[in-house]
């Protein structure tokens, strides 16, 4: 029996573990396509929800876009958008004050749809590509809700986390450099109305 399949993609968690492999050329993935490697002959994948937000840093925000924009062109790429706020860290040793800034949302963005598309029956596997495990708690709420409903979750690069796989009905591990390399965007892309996206420099 053919299974339906949710993948959902914590955009940060992902990101640095590419970076943490010095895998910057892998930036410039097509989400979707990457997706539907992970998946089994009998399964379909009805959509790619993909959590982030948008950097402060002008330049970073620009190669985020095309980033954006790319994947976009797909219709089962989903973008789900929060936010990052002023955080203030006091050095202990000479007492000055950082300025940085904190994502926030992401993980409650993710755990809402996830709790939602299982609850209306959109899907019947939900695959996770994050090892963050402030994501237990709504997939202990599905074991719950649907016992039969299946998780599995897939680790970033140089990432994991043992509570998520304990919860899981089975876990993938994406250090395969092959698959990124065969889900890799063109270097340009032309967008419908003729404007022309470009691999940003930075991530070649």
């Amino acid at each position: 029996m053919e299974q339906k399949v949710i993948v959902y993609v914590d955009g940060f968690n992902f990101y640095y573990g590419l970076k943490s492999k010095g895998w910057r050329k892998y930036y410039w993935l097509d989400i979707v396509k990457f997706a539907e490697k992970l998946l089994r002959p009998h399964q379909h994948l009805v959509e790619v929800c993909y959590f982030s937000a948008k950097p402060t840093d002008p330049q970073k925000s620009k190669r985020q876009d095309a980033f954006f924009q790319a994947n976009k062109l797909n219709l089962k790429f989903n973008l789900f958008l929060g936010k990052y706020l002023t955080k203030d860290v006091r050095c202990k040793y000479c007492h000055k004050i950082n300025h940085s800034f904190e994502e926030k949302e992401t993980d409650v963005r993710i755990a809402t749809a996830m709790l939602a598309d299982v609850y209306q029956k959109r899907c019947d596997v939900t695959m996770l590509i994050s090892a963050d495990s402030d994501l237990v708690p709504p997939i202990e709420r599905i074991k719950e809700l649907a016992p039969a409903h299946k998780i599995i979750v897939c680790f970033p690069p140089n990432r994991h986390s043992f509570n998520l796989k304990k919860w899981s009905n089975g876990i993938k591990t994406l250090t395969e450099y092959k698959m990124y390399e065969e889900c890799v965007f063109p270097e340009t892309i032309t967008l419908p109305d003729g404007f022309s996206l470009k691999r940003p420099d930075k991530w070649k």
